[in-house]
């Protein structure tokens, strides 16, 4: 038997906990290194697995080599040409916000729209207001970009060539089928072009996507065997050690890289925040079918629209009735961060008690209620749960 699990999981203070837990259940239930089996995460979206492979976490390297090893962080300075690598973990993105004009000066966001996905979003506007330069790279002008000094145009998966890694850790060849409008170009070329102007262009002296994945396989031994021309022929999961190695479809098989699985008892923790009289109900976010994320790509699209046009509130009949509502009136939700608006929407699914509301939608922005408290081990904030009140609108204002 195969675990699969998402957000609903991990978006809490106890999120690492919670995933332990599921990774001690595989292994008493034998579900470790067999056909069928093991703790599978499935990712917010495409190239979750290949941007932490590359290093794109604040405490490692590539291949998740730590920071603060010096060994490795020497190993790669003499990769690097350079010197002077820091041996400190930096701060994770949402750990970032809360210092933006403190320690934090400026701001180089890529791909990622916190004004619409981060908890307590007016915190983040804040946050971001007290910046003395903000960069964002994105395919278009997010509500995050809209803030910026400075927008550079990036180009879309079909623009542009390269690889993505999934979930399982299989590497993927991505194919430019499109040119890239206007000024519009691939990350890796933006940031060499900047690398450049910066007089850092020694190490960002590449031209092709294909010379990247060549330096890949040189800094990181789980992809030291992965290459272009090996996956225009075949799918090849890292670890990948060598150039004629197979490839590692199905991890832990004999054992774990620490010899034998180890179990961790965990205590129960309540989330950080909880309901009382002014604030009796349990939000909880999530996404829906027809949009993907803060709908910067998905809302381009009509048809998904027509779909999906609006934010709404999911409650059940009983706690509708408790605070007046009607389905498909307009109602007022607030927590102790902001207050929102949406259509309410009176379904079976939902549970006593709770209430859901999609994320994606800027208008309606559910994250203006949600609470930034953080997991102490990965840093993940609380998404799946605050505390909130609920009011009829008035339909004549």
């Amino acid at each position: 038997a195969s675990i699969l699990y998402c957000m609903g999981i991990t978006q809490h203070t106890s999120g690492t906990d919670n995933v332990k837990t599921l990774a001690s259940l595989a292994m008493l239930c034998g579900n470790i290194g067999v056909k069928g089996g093991g703790v599978n995460p499935l990712r917010g979206q495409n190239n979750v697995q290949g941007a932490c492979d590359m290093g794109g976490l604040p405490e490692v390297f590539p291949g998740y080599r730590p920071v603060t090893d010096k060994t490795v962080t020497k190993a790669m300075e003499v990769a690097w040409q350079t010197q002077g690598l820091s041996t400190d973990a930096g701060l994770t993105a949402t750990e970032m916000i809360p210092e933006a004009g403190k320690k934090i000066k400026t701001m180089y966001i890529i791909g990622e729209n916190p004004m619409v996905s981060d908890p307590d979003i007016t915190h983040v506007e804040r946050a971001l207001d007290r910046l003395d330069f903000l960069v964002v790279q994105d395919l278009f002008l997010t509500e995050t970009a809209q803030k910026a000094d400075v927008v550079l145009p990036a180009s879309c998966f079909a623009e542009k060539e390269g690889t993505f890694t999934n979930t399982e850790r299989k590497i993927q060849r991505v194919r430019q089928a499109v040119v890239p409008p206007g000024l519009a170009q691939g990350d890796w070329q933006i940031i060499c072009a900047l690398a450049q102007k910066m007089n850092a262009g020694d190490g960002f002296s590449f031209t092709t996507s294909r010379e990247i994945m060549e330096e890949i396989a040189q800094v990181t031994p789980s992809y030291a065997g992965i290459s272009y021309d090996r996956l225009e022929k075949e799918d090849l999961c890292w670890p990948c050690p060598g150039k004629t190695h197979p490839g590692t479809p199905m991890l832990h098989e004999t054992t774990f890289t620490r010899g034998k699985g180890a179990f961790y008892p965990v205590d129960f923790r309540p989330s950080a925040e909880i309901t009382d009289k002014s604030y009796p109900l349990i939000l909880t976010t999530g996404r829906l079918l027809y949009h993907y994320h803060t709908g910067t790509m998905s809302m381009k699209t009509s048809d998904l629209n027509v779909k999906a046009p609006e934010s709404f509130l999911e409650i059940c009949r009983e706690d509708a009735a408790g605070f007046n509502l009607e389905n498909g009136a307009m109602a007022s939700i607030s927590s102790r961060r902001g207050t929102i608006t949406a259509r309410v929407k009176i379904s079976a699914k939902a549970v006593k008690g709770t209430v859901f509301i999609p994320f994606h939608f800027a208008k309606s922005a559910a994250n203006r209620l949600t609470n930034a408290a953080l997991d102490p081990v990965c840093k993940i904030p609380e998404l799946k749960v605050c505390a909130v009140t609920l009011a009829p609108l008035d339909p004549n204002n």
